[in-house]
């Protein structure tokens, strides 16, 4: 009989730690993309929201509009962690500060989400990765293209060969500009326009979803040449508006560009093989084989697990598997390692290696 109890502690003990109600607290307002996640949050869906922490009063204000308790919010993020003890903390902050919240969190076992990129710096990136893997915490670096159907649908059709072996891409992802320093943007455009906070300007920006893609399809590659333009001094004194990354491969080439100077949005990719090739978008994939008219591949719904971040998340935590993919820290470290040599290159105005 003791022996039964032991066994059953034991169990007990290995459950995830998911079993009860899951919580989340959000450090930061100043990255734009939090209003597009935050309503799910305030609702419980799928976390119940317990923590905010924000020092800036007009964010604070919106957060309250939108249905944020005021007793929830802190100006003091780790008092706010320590205090509410939430599973998971999302931060929606500069991407230069990545690194001490990971730095708080991980000792303390909570699982950490970001917006892209993993980092402003590949040190940064490379710290994040040590001290995740010490504390047995997960990482999500989220890109809104990781629960597109059509993202996958994509992937699914390179791998099935259809296409022959993949050996060029060519990704465009960009809009007209993150705005200007005006009402609540300003938080997010001041930070996005400074070399250090942002760790460039759109070369970073977009850059790191087209490194992400070439790293799925191609993998790491051997060098990386990148060039700037400088068209908007006037808006971005001190960051570049437009940037074209060329990365090399030993049987294949990545051509990726990323631009605040676009007439319209666009995040689109194009997979080529020798046999055919795909156009990817966020609504759809059209493929073409041959000399055949363009076809459009068939979507599925993704699963409710894999179908938004921190659904995602609650599913890697309960079943102990660390996130996959594009949203997985080792890839992301070395979106980090592509950008920070593209930035070498347009110093240099030399391709360089990665060793």
């Amino acid at each position: 009989m003791i022996r039964k109890s032991i066994l059953l502690a034991a169990f007990l003990t290995a459950l995830p730690a998911l079993a009860a109600e899951p919580t989340i607290a959000v450090v930061g307002l100043v990255h734009s993309h939090v209003w597009g996640h935050l309503n799910k949050m305030i609702q419980g869906k799928p976390a119940r929201l317990i923590g905010v922490a924000e020092t800036a009063p007009d964010l604070i204000a919106e957060a309250q509009k939108r249905g944020v308790p005021a007793d929830i919010i802190s100006p003091d993020w780790k008092k706010m962690i320590d205090e509410k003890k939430p599973a998971i903390v999302w931060a929606f902050v500069e991407n230069n500060r990545h690194l001490e919240i990971v730095e708080y969190c991980a000792p303390r076992k909570i699982h950490v989400m970001f917006e892209k990129p993993l980092a402003s710096t590949y040190k940064d990136a490379l710290a994040i990765k040590s001290l995740a893997a010490k504390h047995g915490i997960y990482i999500l670096c989220n890109y809104q293209m990781a629960w597109w159907p059509s993202n996958v649908a994509a992937k699914e059709v390179a791998d099935s060969g259809q296409l022959g072996d993949v050996w060029r891409i060519r990704g465009i992802v960009g809009h007209g500009g993150p705005g200007g320093p005006t009402g609540l943007n300003k938080h997010f455009f001041n930070w996005l326009t400074d070399p250090v906070k942002n760790g460039a300007g759109a070369l970073v920006d977009f850059g790191c979803y087209n490194a992400l893609w070439s790293l799925m399809y191609l993998g790491r590659p051997t060098s990386v040449y990148a060039q700037v333009n400088h068209l908007r001094p006037d808006e971005f004194p001190k960051v570049e508006d437009n940037a074209t990354i060329v990365l090399h491969y030993p049987k294949g080439v990545a051509v990726l560009e990323g631009s605040w100077d676009l007439p319209r949005s666009f995040q689109d990719l194009e997979i080529f093989g020798r046999k055919g090739s795909v156009y990817l978008t966020g609504q759809k994939v059209e493929l073409r084989t041959g000399r055949t008219p363009a076809q459009e591949v068939p979507l599925k719904p993704l699963p409710p697990a894999e179908a938004e971040p921190i659904a995602y998340m609650l599913h890697c935590i309960e079943t102990q598997t660390a996130p996959k993919g594009m949203t997985s820290i080792d890839l992301n470290a070395q979106v980090v390692e592509i950008i920070e040599a593209a930035k070498q290159s347009v110093k240099s105005g030399r391709a360089v290696k990665l060793r």
